[in-house]
């Protein structure tokens, strides 16, 4: 008896991007026939569905062959000597292969990276609609990625780029999924679920950007907070102290620009606005009160500033205001109180515009 054998031999691995994006996306070889023949596949090469099912087949073999080395991109890339892929090539595979859907990665915020959380992936491909392969595909991807870089010191996203080759901008993405992660910031609450990736990630950036410490060396870490800023931060309260005159400029300089019934809402509820941003401020050296941080956003200013029909023209502008007059008062006239208020409203100031959805 006859047997038939596909036979694919070649010098240079060969990568079709869009096959290969069928299979990371987890889809089987036989739903990437189904979804190219839907493409037209066939009429575009002339080919009948057998040879392009056996095509893919064998593509999706070598992918498969492929992933143990992806899990190391480093040696994809120049140690390796079983595949022969050009370095443009190469760098696709690695690109590809690590980006992630951001409603699965928002799934993702704020439980612990254990294998318990894998098993839970079934529920995100339910919700998502994201396939259960690529759902835990991108699980294990922050996995590796977490687990070889919270404790390096230096550039989070500098040190995702140099171990798993990525671009600037996926080394980034992957930067803020761990910096959120190491922090433990609470993001499971129903109040949260509102905001996105993109919103915790902008939020995340600002953080690392201004708040962690200003100095480089091997003893610094992204992950960390600088510590003495935020106990400075406690001694804001005097700003509690001297509300009236705050209120007074800070009136003063919105009366222009808001209407009537904005004005005097202000005018009635400043001091619980006040309040509720600079205790905030104050807690923040405790580790519980961090990681509360976004729920705290939401509960104390913004539900409030929603139930009054703020628009977010209305919040920029008091948020501006509310912080150049306390920089004018004479009780943030010392350098390192000044310094560390001016650096707690940078981020708190970007965090609530881009949270406050209207």
């Amino acid at each position: 008896m006859l047997s038939e054998v596909d036979v694919f031999i070649s010098n240079y691995t060969l990568v079709d991007p869009e096959i290969y994006q069928l299979w990371v996306d987890g889809h089987t070889s036989s739903d990437a026939v189904n979804i190219l023949h839907q493409r037209g596949i066939c009429q575009q090469t002339n080919a009948p569905i057998e040879l392009v099912a056996s095509d893919i087949l064998d593509h999706y073999r070598t992918y498969a062959l492929l992933e143990k080395l992806l899990h190391t991109p480093t040696k994809l890339a120049s140690e390796q000597l079983a595949f022969q892929i050009e370095p443009q090539t190469s760098q696709m595979l690695i690109e590809m292969y690590y980006e992630f859907d951001d409603v699965v990665i928002r799934e993702l915020l704020g439980k612990k990276i254990t294998s318990k959380s894998r098993k839970d992936m079934d529920e995100v491909a339910e919700k998502t609609g994201i396939t259960l392969k690529s759902c835990r595909r991108q699980y294990d991807n922050v996995k590796r990625v977490f687990k070889t870089v919270e404790d390096l010191p230096g550039s989070l996203a500098t040190n995702i780029k140099q171990h798993f080759l990525l671009s600037e901008d996926l080394a980034k993405r992957y930067a803020a999924v761990v910096f959120i992660a190491c922090l433990r910031f609470e993001m499971n609450k129903r109040k949260l679920q509102f905001l996105t990736f993109p919103d915790l990630y902008h939020c995340a950036n600002s953080m690392m950007s201004s708040w962690t410490y200003r100095c480089v060396g091997s003893e610094y870490f992204d992950t960390d907070l600088d510590r003495e800023f935020l106990q400075e931060l406690s001694e804001c309260r005097v700003l509690l102290e001297n509300d009236k005159h705050h209120k007074h400029l800070v009136c003063l300089k919105l009366k222009p620009m808001l209407l009537d019934r904005s004005y005097q809402e202000l005018d009635i509820n400043f001091r619980s606005y006040s309040r509720a941003i600079l205790c905030i401020g104050c807690n923040l050296h405790r580790s519980r009160e961090l990681r509360f941080f976004f729920l705290e956003l939401v509960e104390r200013c913004i539900e409030p500033w929603r139930q009054v029909n703020w628009t977010h023209s209305d919040l920029r502008n008091f948020l501006a205001v509310y912080t150049q007059c306390a920089l004018d008062m004479d009780v943030l006239r010392e350098g390192e109180l000044r310094d560390a208020f001016e650096r707690y409203m940078t981020v708190v100031t970007c965090c609530l515009l881009r949270m406050y959805h209207t």
